[in-house]
């Protein structure tokens, strides 16, 4: 028996569109030295932000898809992510990612004494290509979706 997946796709791809618009943004102002990047003041509060906010519409996306297909109850935030994993719409390296990803957003948002610049500096210019990789799993999993969803109507 095939269980109907009511999934709030628009809500989804709007969140989507929200990484991408803040991913293009920290990019686009994002200084290749660490030297520069400590020096910007209130830019570099706003890349914070930035990824923050990229990185709360990343677990918004694992719990509103792990809610629709009703695959747990949630026990936390992680549980949302191996949620997604377990049936394949992630990789476990993609997983992985985005725990990790999660863990910078606790450091940002809770500011655990400071925010190390050097760290983060590393983090954003060596990781910014697993939010696209993000982006991209969930793009194939709505679209699988989709073919899916118009074989069953027919």
């Amino acid at each position: 028996m095939t269980r109907k997946r009511n999934l709030r796709t628009e809500l989804i791809r709007s969140k989507l569109v929200d990484i991408e618009d803040s991913v293009s943004l920290v990019e686009e102002n994002l200084p290749s030295s660490y030297e520069e990047f400590s020096e910007l003041g209130l830019v570099k509060d706003g890349i914070y932000k930035r990824m923050e906010f990229a990185i709360e519409n990343i677990i918004d996306i694992c719990s509103i898809i792990s809610s629709d297909l009703r695959l747990s109850v949630p026990e936390s935030e992680e549980s949302f992510v191996e949620s997604l994993a377990s049936i394949g719409i992630l990789t476990q390296n993609m997983a992985e990612k985005t725990r990790r990803m999660k863990g910078f957003r606790n450091i940002i948002v809770h500011r655990y004494g400071r925010i190390d610049d050097l760290l983060a500096h590393k983090i954003l210019t060596e990781h910014m290509e697993d939010f696209y990789e993000f982006i991209e799993s969930i793009e194939r999993f709505l679209e699988k979706t989709k073919e899916q969803s118009d074989r069953q109507d027919f």
